[in-house]
């Protein structure tokens, strides 16, 4: 039986790397995100269908979860990656922008959940997956907004996996380091930056997009069916270091 999912924010970044893994594993995907060029893109494909919206609204999620039934027969996983950045100063930053972040970050997650579940339960059971990031586990320099929306939406996932487990539906969350997407194209633009980061990472390198589309779609096949409630950061090492000393350095040649 071909596995079907749902990809929210699929249309670029994890998302696609995401999509494409799926489609390469001879799945089906129903992908949520916001009208763009590389939506329309992802319309041309076999095995692909596309809701055009905005994962706060319930609607949007519940058109997605009716669409993978109606044409695809039925939902094994929903992969909730849809996010935004935030960053500013925790007095001056607009409350406009702290409650969108909570609104897309968490909300937005919820809605997908509560939009899933119903369909595999009559699947018989299935896979949540969730995109954080090592910074819902950690916190960052004016990154406040943004942290506390993807921690919350860990704790989120972690309760979600107690209360769905007795539906042998499993929801683990996926923690990305700095990856290299068209989210992170401005940082690459700050040399300084850029390098900072690739130096606070073990493995002494930005991670790819199709590294921790990887993770998640081991997550959410049937290979990780006793795996539910985990956490698995895909950061190169960064959560492994208490921050006191900077991580060595590879040797140029490695």
């Amino acid at each position: 039986m071909t596995r079907v999912s749902i990809v929210t924010g699929g249309a670029s970044g994890i998302g696609r790397a995401t999509v494409d893994a799926l489609l390469a594993s001879g799945g089906s995907v129903v992908v949520i995100d916001r009208p763009s060029a590389e939506l329309h893109e992802l319309a041309k494909l076999d095995r692909v269908l596309i809701v055009e919206g905005d994962v706060t609204d319930a609607e949007v999620n519940n058109a997605a979860v009716s669409l993978a039934d109606s044409e695809f027969g039925g939902l094994d996983a929903m992969i909730l990656n849809a996010g935004v950045p935030a960053s500013g100063d925790i007095v001056m930053m607009p409350i406009e922008i702290f409650d969108r972040t909570i609104e897309v970050n968490v909300r937005g997650v919820l809605l997908g959940i509560r939009a899933a579940v119903p369909a595999l339960r009559r699947r018989g059971g299935g896979r949540i997956v969730i995109t954080a990031s090592t910074s819902g586990i950690n916190a960052d320099p004016n990154m406040w907004a943004y942290n506390t929306a993807k921690a919350a939406v860990i704790n989120l996932a972690k309760g979600a996996a107690l209360d769905l487990a007795a539906d042998a539906i499993t929801v683990n969350v996926v923690c990305p380091g700095p990856t290299e997407t068209g989210m992170t194209t401005g940082i690459k633009q700050v040399p300084e930056v850029y390098e900072s980061l690739r130096r606070a990472v073990p493995l002494q390198r930005w991670g790819t997009a199709e590294e921790v589309a990887a993770v998640i779609v081991f997550l959410a096949s049937q290979a990780s069916s006793f795996v539910t409630g985990a956490v698995v950061p895909v950061d190169g090492g960064i959560t492994a270091n208490t921050g006191q000393f900077m991580p060595r350095e590879l040797p140029a040649d490695s």
